[in-house]
């Protein structure tokens, strides 16, 4: 998680409404048509269903109380505006109670390939799409529970749930492999690299391997983990994940399969 961040949040007016500027519009109509070019063929079925429910606008940012109309009646979620980043009790907290936390901005142009911390697009785009769907909203819920009872060594290694299944995530389908982890999808490179690119590994998910695998932030993932099934989601949400983290810890880290990261000059 980045630990600083050049961007303001937006703050909604009292109505919930967040005011964007025609330039911030037209930087999500960018990112929009871009993205939904680079994933045909490449996201899995539920991703695109997701899109089809939340009938995100090609040309201007949604806004959180449009979507949060959706997934209320879908899967009982709404969305919560938030800066770009937020305290891991905060995080758990909202997740616990089915409330997606979003960063309210969107990127400058000058960030339109890589941002280092979530924006609204990557919020929106990547995120909301699957929170439709309810075995991924459910383990959502169920990881923020946990969270909320995890000690901050813990939430260490849940932090590698998440990362691997929301924000990494793939998914085996009758099509081949495809993507479900709203940090790929939402980003142009990571997209193809994830599924096309021989170098990274593509694992079998298995919720023990995965909270043993460390991982980096700033980098095209070396490892990506496989759902058989979407629904594996559901059992998994109803797993003691405290449990299953006493376990990994007894067995211990893997080894990293990425560089170490290079500390910078003072």
């Amino acid at each position: 998680m980045a630990k600083s961040s050049d961007y303001q949040a937006k703050v909604p007016d009292d109505r919930g409404i967040i005011p964007y500027t025609e330039e911030e519009h037209a930087v999500w109509s960018d990112l929009y048509a871009r993205q939904i070019r680079i994933i045909d063929n490449r996201v899995c079925q539920p991703f695109l269903d997701g899109l089809d429910i939340l009938g995100l606008h090609r040309d201007r940012v949604p806004q959180p109380t449009e979507v949060s109309e959706v997934l209320q009646a879908r899967t009982g979620w709404t969305v919560a505006p938030v800066p770009a980043l937020i305290n891991f009790d905060r995080f758990f907290q909202l997740l616990s109670e089915k409330k997606f936390p979003a960063a309210s901005f969107i990127r400058s142009r000058e960030d339109m390939d890589y941002l280092k911390e979530p924006d609204i697009f990557h919020e929106i785009f990547g995120h909301a799409t699957m929170l439709t769907h309810q075995a991924f909203a459910d383990f959502t819920e169920a990881y923020g529970k946990a969270g909320v009872r995890a000690s901050r060594e813990e939430r260490i290694f849940l932090a590698r749930l998440y990362w691997f299944t929301v924000e990494f995530g793939l998914l085996q389908t009758p099509e081949g492999v495809r993507i479900c982890g709203g940090g790929i999808a939402s980003s142009p490179g990571e997209t193809e690299y994830a599924l096309e690119s021989p170098e990274p590994l593509r694992r079998p998910f298995d919720p023990i391997d995965v909270l043993r695998t460390p991982y980096r932030i700033d980098i095209f993932q070396p490892v990506y983990y496989i759902l058989d099934r979407m629904d594996d989601l559901f059992k998994l949400a109803r797993e003691d994940l405290l449990a299953l983290i006493r376990q990994a810890r007894v067995l211990g880290e893997f080894t990293p399969t990425y560089p170490p990261k290079h500390k910078e000059a003072a």
